[in-house]
């Protein structure tokens, strides 16, 4: 059983996800027909928390082990050739 509430937030531009500290634990992704990019930051100014490269024209998730990846708030810095991204988070 989960110590916490698992949520989700969908994204389709760069900037704030607006949802303060989480852990990520899943990500999905859709491209256009050209290959995709997704950068995340650990918050506006922070470091790089994810860096994701996707092939064109698909959807794929990405499952991320253990506590997840920390971060101050979720915010993309890069968002090319997707349609949108999905973060679950907690």
């Amino acid at each position: 059983m989960s110590t916490s509430d698992n949520r989700a937030v969908r994204m389709t531009a760069t900037g704030s996800a607006g949802v303060g500290p989480a852990r990520i634990r899943t990500i999905v992704l859709t491209s256009t027909a050209g290959a995709g990019r997704l950068t995340v930051l650990n918050g506006e100014n922070g470091s790089t928390a994810l860096d994701l490269d996707i092939i064109a024209s698909s959807t794929r998730s990405v499952s991320i082990d253990g506590n997840g990846i920390r971060v101050s708030d979720i915010w993309i810095s890069a968002f090319a050739n997707l349609t949108a991204v999905t973060f679950f988070y907690s």
